[in-house]
């Protein structure tokens, strides 16, 4: 009898492990999947696409951050989540003083980074993600005219072309249809808007749901009647960039070309460093 009450009161105590080892693992499989998605992209994102050398990723990514930030403090200033400088210690010995700012410090909510590069699996890609005040389109065009104006950023080896993105969705019809609406609505909608000539440029990565005249097509329906397609002489230049699972859209001006379509590489490459060719000598004739 007694060996069965110890057998019977073991039971319990067996199937509470097993649920608790359960519980367990259902945690450490929850916190690794929300890691995921943060660190993925997302519908309602807005960012910036950079390429670069191979195996440059994690230079590259430096590298821009550095820049990124320098022009963000130029454009917004540094009390946009930049740089806070603001720590004192003026108060000396002032113990009490110190503590209430270390407990104010903690109970105040973390300002989120106005740059935050996403970690992705193909090579010689980067995308950093952007928040207010940053607008993608502009800050890069900013970035971009500098550079052909002759300004040289430094440690920028590696890096090569840059992609404002103004919107995100998902990588489906129906997104596709909305990111458009909301990403073109601004430059050609409205009573007050002017006949524009425009352009679509797409461009799929990891992706075999779409095609490129697919993607022409729906977003041409989306710019809406009364504008005309001219691929060289356009005024607004549309950008899709298709990756995996979402789909994010630009507009750009008619001076994407003569910025190298924001290629920091060739911008960097100075027309100064070719040689003139000299100039013939004027041959003056002499009357006879």
């Amino acid at each position: 009898m007694g060996d069965t009450g110890s057998k019977r009161k073991a039971a319990p105590s067996g199937r509470q492990e097993g649920s608790n080892k359960k519980a367990k693992g259902k945690k450490m499989w929850d916190m690794p999947r929300r890691n995921l998605e943060h660190r993925a992209i997302q519908p309602g994102d807005t960012g910036i696409w950079a390429t670069c050398a191979m195996k440059k990723e994690a230079k590259s990514i430096g590298d821009l951050r550095d820049l990124f930030q320098e022009y963000a403090t130029k454009l917004y200033g540094a009390a946009n989540g930049i740089a806070d400088d603001n720590d004192s210690d003026s108060d000396g010995g002032d113990i009490e003083a110190e503590i209430n700012k270390e407990l104010a410090d903690i109970r105040k909510p973390t300002t989120k980074p106005l740059f935050a590069s996403i970690k992705l699996d193909t090579q010689c890609l980067i995308f950093f993600r952007t928040r207010s005040p940053v607008e993608p389109v502009s800050f890069v065009h900013s970035i971009c005219k500098d550079i052909a104006d002759g300004a040289q950023p430094r440690n920028l080896r590696y890096v090569k072309r840059l992609t404002p993105i103004t919107a995100y969705e998902k990588a489906t019809t129906q997104g596709l249809e909305s990111v458009a609406k909301q990403v073109l609505a601004p430059h050609f909608h409205g009573p007050e808007r002017e006949r524009k000539k425009f352009a679509i440029r797409p461009s799929i990565r990891n992706n075999t749901e779409f095609t490129r005249d697919e993607i022409i097509k729906s977003v041409a329906a989306a710019v809406g009647p009364g504008h005309k397609v001219d691929l060289h002489g356009y005024d607004l230049l549309i950008l899709v960039e298709i990756y995996k699972n979402v789909v994010g859209m630009s507009v750009v001006g008619p001076d994407f070309e003569n910025l190298k379509r924001f290629n920091l590489e060739e911008l960097r490459q100075t027309p100064s460093t070719e040689e003139p060719k000299p100039k013939k000598p004027l041959e003056i004739k002499e009357d006879d």
